[in-house]
């Protein structure tokens, strides 16, 4: 009896070891299919990546749960730099900016973030583009921090408690940090690699997923066992701040004008941004076909978006 014991212990260390190989092997084949492709910015809470690039009136892109500057520069951001000074960020903890473990990650806290990259650029007052947890951001970079932009162009953006569990996001619901990281150094990435045609099914619905987006598109960082811990983290923390940004829209200083997509599988365009805008008329919103993931699949809907937001804050400053 003792032997079987003893058998089967190390037969579950050997597959521990072996899953925790394979997903060492895959973020390493990621880091090389996509290295950093920016500069980075010290700041207090750490370094953060990010590109900059066209001249013109300041744009701050920040993008949405689970992902990183791909989504953006992958289609849209180079529709934008002909004329606008585009910057893009990876968000605290995602693609190549740090987080450390202890620190915040509810929206709030990362506008905070984003002011300090304000700040650190030197930019006068940039329009800020958030995409979907992007977009709640921006909301609390405009409602604490008005001063450092002069308007929001957001793009599916989160803006009101969920009616209920996210499908694609079930498994981020993980509240223990020592289970996440050993999660995260073995299930984690295989289970990701096996579901992701469901998931993006879901995510990127109805629209189809575009040429590039596993390697151009930045996706393949999202496999790597530090993107799923701060993406766990980003999504229990999500929901923290909107009780609080709901008692804010009134007093919003700046700017605010919402592209979603009708069929969206994600954020529902009704709670999100039809609810939001009848409650609060000043916020601009306009609906068109597509998915959640715009700034991918309707990458030229949103520019158009974009600079028209950006003509219309210009002409009444």
């Amino acid at each position: 009896m003792f032997q079987i014991l003893i058998a089967l212990l190390l037969m579950f260390l050997l597959a521990i070891a072996a899953l925790a190989w394979f997903t060492w092997n895959t973020k390493r084949g990621a880091e090389v299919a996509i290295p950093p492709r920016g500069s980075f910015l010290d700041l207090p809470g750490g370094r953060v990546h990010y590109t900059d690039e066209g001249t013109g009136p300041a744009i701050v892109m920040i993008h949405g749960l689970g992902g990183q500057m791909g989504n953006f520069t992958l289609s849209l951001s180079p529709l934008l730099t002909d004329t606008h000074r585009v910057i893009v960020l990876d968000r605290p903890g995602m693609g190549y900016s740090d987080r450390a473990p202890d620190a915040p990650a509810n929206p709030r806290a990362q506008a905070g973030t984003v002011a300090q990259v304000i700040e650190a650029l030197r930019l006068e007052r940039p329009l800020v583009v958030g995409h979907s947890l992007g977009g709640a951001i921006a909301l609390c970079l405009a409602m604490e921090h008005p001063d450092k932009t002069r308007g929001l162009a957001l793009l599916a953006p989160l803006t009101q408690p969920p009616t209920g569990p996210i499908k694609a996001f079930s498994g981020l619901d993980i509240k223990s940090p020592a289970l996440r990281f050993a999660l995260s150094w073995t299930l984690t990435t295989p289970v990701a690699i096996r579901t992701a045609p469901q998931v993006l099914e879901q995510v990127f619905g109805p629209d189809p997923i575009p040429d590039g987006y596993t390697v151009e598109g930045g996706a393949l960082l999202g496999l790597r066992p530090s993107a799923f811990r701060n993406t766990s983290r980003d999504y229990l923390a999500s929901g923290r701040d909107l009780h609080w940004m709901a008692e804010q829209y009134d007093s919003l200083k700046v700017p605010v004008r919402i592209l979603f997509g009708a069929e969206d599988r994600i954020l529902e365009a009704e709670l999100h941004g039809r609810a939001l805008v009848a409650k609060h008329p000043h916020i601009g919103l306009e609906v068109i076909e597509g998915g959640h993931m715009l700034p991918v699949t309707r990458a030229r809907d949103c520019a158009q978006f974009i600079r028209q937001t950006d003509a219309e804050i210009a002409a009444k400053d």
